[in-house]
């Protein structure tokens, strides 16, 4: 798409798309056999203009919401731009989401047709019509027959109706954050909001062409990162999309799709390094020799780098450990990435280093919901690791320090820009405590600025605590390098005016079982985990990634290890796997406090 047309609507996202690349492909989706097959642009083009009419068949106008309940996947897309032309407001939600939930956010945004993906699904929703005032239709996705999208599309193909072209100030989705504290929250993002994110996004990587472009789609759409920063991105820029099977065939996935981009968290960077790391200490001999051998040549070589040298062993190292191990890295992740973004929490430096290396940069960016998510970015023509970037196009960062203790060097991140959200829908309390009186929101992360413009996040305001000693911790930046441990599954760090901190650790079965294989144990996961040789060495790794990197004070003194996982299904992870820490810190109340008795 042609960059000097700056469409400031979603409607026109997808309608240039189709106009100027009908036959390009765009959506790519398994089949039964293991191969992707390809829907083109022209194609989901026809399939959103016979729902759009079907959807207005059903009175669907201006300002009304619409509901889907679905993973990633083709109709979910061709749902959501069906009602952005009709000028009404789409509301995602997780498959994976609890009943009582989904009920929550049909009622308070009244939504008036709810789209469901399975027969499963609709046998649970069942009763919502006659129980939520105005929601009218419930229409499954998998299926033929009356009530169906199939049978919707249709309709509409039969009494055709234009699109609308929404203003950039309308609301073009309702997405629900996912209720760390208390219950979900609306978040109203207009297509302003969402267009000029996509766009500002696009162009902190010029290498990202649209023609040839491919990303895999991993994050799930009910959120606004894949949304604005796969799905409206990608049509923005002509690009495709392949949808992965489920979370274990990503790898698999990978090689089919060949994606040349990925959009993700840094869990799944974690998993593949530490994956890397593991198969390769099994299997030892030449292969492991030749994978530490670059690793360390390419440390040498950016230490080189850094004071302007260059040697002539280490060249030859680094050349040699490319061409036999990273090259079959980069081979096993499809070959063609030219890159990577990584949200939600900050990568490990080390780890993000190493991917450097092999040849697949990862640049780190920062957002939120209530800002579309973007706000701040590495570019792939500037960057510095350890940082998530600066601020992109047409947005000003502003650093609170008024909120935090007297003479520190960092302070609240305020976001101002035309991604910032609409308000919170029916909260006006809520939203007046987070936007400020000239427009900017505030974040609730703690950051700094360097001189250079790049921002650093330093903790979370609502998740710092303080010790005995007054000295402050800041839990998350913890959690997120003890879980780098390859045996740990989920971690919370306690310790709020006490003498020490302590850390609340699931550990991962399945590793569990291949560690208690070497050490002759055959005990279940449950009896595993309780075990004080077993204990001993996860507390051993533990200490060894934190030793150096945190301060004596902030390292957990106490480890309490849990048979229970955290999960979405018992409350303690938000569906974009963010820990619910107060749920946490309620449901393990007394094994905190025997840590410290």
């Amino acid at each position: 798409m042609a960059k000097g047309n700056e469409p400031d609507n979603l409607v026109a996202f997808l309608e240039n798309a189709v106009a100027e690349h009908p036959e390009r492909p765009l959506f790519g989706t398994k089949n039964g056999q293991g191969v992707y097959e390809w829907t083109t642009y022209g194609e989901i083009g026809r399939r959103v203009d016979d729902l759009r009419a079907g959807l207005a068949n059903l009175g669907i106008g201006r300002g009304d919401a619409v509901g889907i309940i679905a993973n990633n996947r083709t109709e979910w897309a061709i749902a959501a731009y069906a009602t952005y032309g009709l000028g009404a407001r789409f509301v995602p939600m997780y498959e994976s989401e609890l009943p009582r939930v989904w009920r929550y956010i049909v009622t308070d945004s009244a939504v008036k047709a709810l789209f469901v993906s399975t027969p499963e699904i609709l046998e649970k929703v069942k009763d919502f019509p006659g129980t939520i005032p105005g929601l009218g239709r419930l229409i499954l996705i998998e299926g033929e027959g009356p009530d169906t999208m199939a049978e919707l599309e249709a309709r509409g193909r039969a009494n055709p109706v234009a699109s609308i072209r929404p203003g950039a100030d309308e609301i073009a989705s309702l997405i629900y954050t996912s209720g760390t504290t208390g219950e979900p929250k609306g978040v109203l993002l207009s297509h302003g909001n969402c267009t000029s994110n996509s766009r500002a996004g696009v162009k902190m990587f010029p290498e990202l062409v649209g023609e040839g472009d491919v990303s895999l789609s991993i994050l799930p759409w009910a959120h606004s990162y894949g949304q604005t920063a796969e799905l409206n991105a990608m049509l923005y820029l002509g690009g495709a999309i392949g949808f992965i099977e489920n979370v274990k065939t990503i790898v698999q996935d990978m090689a089919l799709v060949r994606p040349t981009w990925l959009i993700a968290v840094p869990r799944v960077f974690n998993r593949v390094y530490n994956g890397l790391w593991e198969k390769l200490n099994n299997e030892g001999g030449l292969a492991r020799a030749l994978f530490v051998m670059g690793v360390e040549a390419a440390k040498k070589r950016r230490a080189l780098k850094a004071e302007g040298r260059a040697d002539l062993l280490n060249a030859l190292q680094f050349w040699l450990a490319d061409k036999i191990v990273f090259a079959k890295i980069r081979q096993k992740m499809g070959g063609r990435l030219k890159g990577a973004m990584s949200g939600s929490a900050a990568m490990n430096v080390e780890i993000a280093q190493f991917f450097f290396d092999v040849g697949i940069p990862i640049y780190d960016c920062y957002g939120m919901t209530e800002t579309a998510p973007a706000s701040i970015m590495n570019a792939s023509f500037n960057f510095r690791l350890g940082s998530v970037g600066r601020p992109i196009e047409k947005v000003r960062i502003v650093i609170d320090s008024s909120v935090v203790e007297e003479g520190a060097k960092d302070g609240e991140i305020i976001v101002y820009g035309p991604n910032v959200m609409q308000g919170y829908h029916n909260k006006p309390d809520q939203t007046k405590a987070v936007m400020t009186p000239d427009g900017g929101v505030r974040t609730g992360d703690r950051g700094r600025i360097d001189a250079d413009g790049f921002v650093y996040i330093t903790g979370r305001i609502k998740e710092q605590f303080k010790l005995e000693n007054g000295k402050f911790v800041f839990p998350a930046a913890l959690e997120e390098d003890i879980a780098l441990v390859p045996w740990v599954q989920n971690v919370l760090v306690a310790g709020e005016n006490r003498p020490y901190t302590m850390a609340l650790v699931v550990p991962d079965p399945l590793a569990l079982e291949k560690m208690a294989a070497k050490q002759g144990l055959t005990d279940d996961p449950t009896a595993l985990a309780a075990n004080p040789e077993i204990q001993a060495l996860l507390t051993d790794e533990i200490l060894k990634v934190l030793q150096g990197r945190y301060a004596n004070y902030e390292i957990p003194k106490r480890f309490v290890y849990l048979a229970e996982a955290f999960t979405a299904e018992n409350g303690m992870l938000t569906q974009t796997m963010k820990l619910k820490r107060r749920m946490v810190l309620e449901r393990f109340k007394d094994e905190i406090a025997a840590a410290y008795a």
